[in-house]
């Protein structure tokens, strides 16, 4: 029942984007701070597909006292208006990433290399200027888990540029 309930909303959010889209900006760039397995610095840029459709490529850095580590994600994203500037979204994405263990903590010569797939959602909000701020949630599923859990909970902040 809730696998059925879950479709139908996607169905109805996705079939419903005309009606309720607002033109978005073509490119931005900017950065997302985020805490998922730990705390993530992320360059970010969106790029417009269509009027209410774009993708995201993020290049994110994780610096923590055992281990670095580096992740490429990329979302496709349906973008809803809620008000005039403020707007919700969501979509799905995939990624991956390599970390490298700090051998004079541990001892251990470790490089691993992992991929993940991502769902996001979240609400931004866009100013007379080209500033774009957002909240967003991404569950990260991992194939090959560099951390305890094969899920990481993402939440994050952005703050970006936009530009034509």
């Amino acid at each position: 029942m809730i696998k059925y309930l879950f479709f139908l909303f996607i169905f109805l959010s996705i079939s419903t984007h005309t009606v309720l889209s607002q033109e978005i900006s073509e490119h931005s760039i900017g950065l997302r701070l985020s805490n998922g397995d730990g705390f993530w610095a992320e360059a970010s840029y969106q790029n417009a597909l269509s009027t209410n459709t774009r993708v995201e490529l993020g290049l994110a850095l994780q610096g923590k006292s055992t281990y670095k580590a580096i992740k490429l994600t990329g979302i496709h994203q349906w973008l809803f208006t809620i008000d005039n500037g403020l707007n919700w979204y969501t979509g799905p994405g995939i990624g991956g990433g390599a970390l490298d263990y700090d051998t004079r903590i541990d001892g251990r010569d470790d490089k691993k290399t992992f991929g993940f797939i991502t769902g996001n959602i979240g609400i931004e909000y866009n100013f007379d200027f080209p500033l774009l701020i957002s909240f967003d949630f991404r569950p990260e599923i991992y194939f090959d888990s560099y951390s305890n859990n094969d899920i990481s909970f993402n939440f994050g902040l952005s703050a970006r540029y936009q530009f034509n």
